[in-house]
């Protein structure tokens, strides 16, 4: 009886979660059917409904809420226990869930994790690219990568990159039709790329940092974009003034396709940190990739 009641008690948090039985199916490698089959076995048994299922959706009732909530836990502890178990093989192995934003994935993160596959090709690190901020807990992250000063206290935080600067660029262009800002309450009068962040709601405000004061503008412009890649691909065809780290720039700064404005007003920040749950018991494969991303002030980490 309980060992049936675990198995189906994996598939009903599956289900919760992803909120889809299609979805939980694929996560689980079962067909829909034998989802549907199992979660109604276990409401039968249970005497009570625990979702509720239309054409178009599934909720949790508050029976299914409560479930959840209890049992979810105890769940992802078993897993990670399980988990925790590689460190007695000879190799690391499985999987390390991370979520990061798009410029960390590509200019931090990848860059160090190819020694990582060369050199333990038993484990697989899934890289989820995400601008909000995501509860890695919830979401059964094994870590996220932000920048440090937007991390919970109850995580721990271990650097990953150097500090950063994000800097106010334009394309020759631009500044030829339209001049240069010098300072940055000009912006308003300026054509402007915003960035729009899903943690954010509304656009991301310019911040701009000097003498240790800190303030921001809110600027307008033609174009609305969720992605710095595609900014920057708008700021290089001369649409407007952006705001981008100064690592994804610097290549295109060196190169004179675009120029730095307002450098006067643009101090660094603390860089990109990995954080993951204090009390979560990491695996060897989770302590192998931690190594490999950790920053060493000193030792160049952007490729």
């Amino acid at each position: 009886m309980l060992t049936d009641s675990l198995g189906d008690l994996v598939v009903f948090v599956a289900v919760a979660r992803e909120k889809n039985f299609t979805r939980a199916a694929a996560y689980l490698g079962v067909s829909p059917s034998a989802v549907s089959q199992t979660i109604r076995g276990l409401e039968e048994r249970l005497g009570v409904r625990l979702l509720t299922r239309t054409t178009r959706s599934v909720t949790r009732t508050e029976a299914g809420e409560k479930l959840l909530q209890e049992i979810s836990p105890l769940l992802d502890q078993i897993e990670n226990h399980l988990g925790a178990l590689a460190d007695y093989r000879q190799r690391p192995s499985g999987t390390v869930r991370i979520t990061a934003d798009e410029f960390a994935a590509r200019q931090v993160i990848w860059p160090r994790l190819k020694t990582v596959f060369d050199e333990f090709p038993e484990i697989t690190v899934e890289l989820i690219t995400d601008y909000g901020l995501t509860d890695i807990v919830a979401e059964r992250f094994d870590a996220g990568v932000r920048l440090g000063g937007i991390i919970d206290a109850d995580m721990v935080a271990v650097p990953i990159g150097p500090p950063m600067r994000m800097v106010t660029v334009a394309s020759p262009d631009y500044l030829e039709r339209y001049g240069a800002p010098t300072q940055p309450e000009d912006l308003t009068g300026h054509r402007c790329i915003n960035l729009r962040l899903p943690s954010h709601g509304g656009l991301y405000p310019w911040e701009f940092t000097r003498d240790g004061s800190e303030f921001r503008v809110r600027v307008k412009g033609p174009l609305i974009m969720n992605s710095v890649m595609q900014i920057l691909d708008a700021s290089l065809a001369g649409i407007g003034l952006a705001q981008l780290p100064n690592e994804l720039v610097q290549a295109h700064l060196t190169q004179q396709a675009l120029s730095e404005v307002l450098g006067a007003w643009s101090e660094s920040f603390p860089g990109y940190h990995l954080y993951y749950p204090t009390r979560r018991q990491q695996t060897a494969a989770f302590k192998v990739v931690l190594e490999a991303l950790r920053h060493r002030p000193g030792k160049l980490n952007l490729d």
